[in-house]
């Protein structure tokens, strides 16, 4: 029984050590196009990033952009350029600022929200306000299965 309250005593003050390196959306500062630093400390997970990029109330990036990796879903977009071949054009650091706060690289012009930021938007729900559309491991998530996006 003892050990089972050291072990659980290590885990939560491991996970707490993980939390206190997560950066803040608040924190981010983009620059020149581009995040290096990852959010979380933690590596991606593209399973994961896949999922949440898929995901409907989260990354949502089938909606506008076609994904031949996820032909097997439903109902893709062609309002934003194809993600096939983007972990070619984009290295790390600039696919992570692209999905921290696109309008930070492209430009106001785009029409892809900020996923990891929450202050200075436009429209955002009650129940939303104060909130990232991805938390910061999902956004290492996220990136981690971009970059398995390259040309065949």
């Amino acid at each position: 029984m003892k050990f089972l309250a050291l072990a659980g005593g290590a885990i939560l003050a491991a996970s707490a050590a993980l939390a206190a390196q997560e950066i803040a959306p608040g924190d981010v500062r983009i620059d020149d196009g581009a995040y290096a630093q990852s959010l979380t400390g933690v590596p991606g997970d593209p399973v994961a990033g896949r999922a949440a990029a898929a995901d409907r109330g989260k990354g949502n990036c089938m909606t506008c952009h076609p994904i031949t990796d996820m032909s097997d879903l439903p109902f893709h977009g062609d309002l934003a350029p194809t993600l096939d071949g983007v972990a070619d054009r984009y290295n790390e650091a600039e696919l992570r600022a692209i999905v921290i706060n696109s309008k930070e690289v492209f430009g106001e012009q785009t029409f892809m929200p900020a996923m990891y930021r929450i202050e200075g938007l436009n429209i955002v729900g009650k129940k939303y306000e104060g909130q990232p559309i991805l938390t910061a491991q999902e956004v290492e998530d996220v990136v981690a299965y971009l970059l398995t996006l390259k040309e065949e």
